[in-house]
């Protein structure tokens, strides 16, 4: 039904619809969601989510704009949660280690809306890639800081040097059996024709290589990505598995995915214990917000200093665009009932999510035209 709104109201983006659905839901009196394992939220949604993404990439535009969308996905997400992190143990009065939680969980972007209105207008394909790029990447560090943080703090002495070696062991490990994973899915693919058995090796491959993380203790985000990635470069050299049946069924499955996290969140955080932390969520909403600036302007800064690849636009474009969405919602999710960590931080993410989407989600169409994208041929 969402989806139909959306559809009828274009400017409107889908993902925006979800969250005030999901927001309407937590209104209902006697809804209440049933106990879910925190690292059970995590398989059910995030696998599917990060490999859809990694399937639609546009893998040579990323390659041209490698520079910045690495600078975003890895320099932008630490200065990410170390700003967040500062300033709302400053401003908001919440312990470091909730605080940096809070600025991990909040770290990645989901460009879902601004990407589909950015088609729309017809803006450049580079702009396109920076976003689509840093959100991908992004995800896989972020999710790996949030394990680290969240980790050294259920140990019960959170420690930045703790954090950050746990950091460099879940990416590397993440990281080595992604490559193998998807490396083992190209040779499988190659096997085969049928788009039904395609759409059944990426689905245990995005799955699988996660499990095989977790088991080990790895970043199974940060698998994922890798694997998908393996698998996109194969089909990018190939021109297979862009079939209709494949990408069609994974545009649902993120769409469905999506749907149910508003959802869930929704009834795992009813409205009204965001109406009881208004105060705080306005606040860490601005927080987020103008840390956004820091990572944008100095790093894209730093990678195009004359401003002739990546224009004044682009950047006001990618400031305004780094909303969060469906991944900050699953990790706020998961530690919604954490034994040891703070209740208020999953509550505040949500805030901040759903602030994000109303806000900069409702008036994307009006910034793409102030800023001139529409069919720019700038590239």
């Amino acid at each position: 039904m969402l989806r139909l709104v959306s559809r009828t109201t274009p400017t409107v983006p889908y993902p925006v619809l979800l969250a005030l659905g999901g927001v309407v839901i937590g209104l209902i009196p006697g809804m209440q969601l049933p106990p879910i394992s925190p690292d059970l939220i995590l398989l059910a949604f995030v696998p599917g989510l990060v490999f859809e993404a990694s399937l639609s990439l546009d893998l040579g535009e990323v390659r041209r704009r490698v520079v910045p969308i690495s600078m975003l996905a890895t320099l932008g997400v630490f200065l990410t949660v170390a700003v967040v992190g500062v300033l709302a143990h400053l401003g908001l009065g919440l312990d470091w280690a909730s605080s940096a939680l809070l600025g991990s969980i909040v770290a990645t972007t989901d460009p879902i809306a601004v990407v589909n209105l950015l088609r729309q207008v017809g803006a450049p394909s580079g702009l396109k890639a920076i976003l689509e790029g840093e959100s991908l990447f992004n995800d896989a560090t972020g999710v790996a800081v949030f394990v680290a943080v969240r980790g050294t703090i259920v140990t019960g002495q959170p420690s930045m040097v703790d954090g950050a070696l746990r950091f460099l062991f879940v990416a590397g490990v993440g990281a080595a059996i992604g490559i193998g994973a998807g490396v083992a899915g190209v040779v499988l693919l190659r096997l085969v024709r049928e788009a039904e058995l395609e759409i059944m090796v990426t689905l245990v491959l995005a799955y699988g290589a996660y499990l095989a993380a977790d088991v080990v203790h790895g970043s199974g985000v940060v698998s994922v990505v890798t694997a998908g990635i393996v698998v996109a470069r194969y089909a990018s050299q190939t021109g297979r598995l862009r079939g209709t049946q494949l990408v069609g069924f994974w545009n649902l499955l993120a769409f469905v995915l999506n749907a149910i996290l508003f959802l869930m969140i929704g009834v795992a955080l009813p409205a009204q214990r965001l109406v009881s932390v208004a105060g705080l969520a306005l606040g860490a909403y601005a927080i987020m917000f103008a840390a956004r600036a820091i990572p944008v302007y100095g790093l894209l800064g730093l990678a195009d200093v004359r401003g002739a690849r990546i224009p004044c636009q682009w950047r006001h474009m990618t400031f305004w665009g780094g909303m969060r969405g469906a991944l900050s919602v699953a990790l706020a999710l998961s530690v919604a009932n954490y034994p040891g960590i703070n209740p208020t931080v999953s509550v505040l993410a949500y805030g901040m999510v759903l602030l994000s989407l109303v806000v900069q989600g409702g008036l994307l169409l009006p910034v793409a035209e102030l800023l001139g994208l529409r069919a720019r041929a700038v590239n």
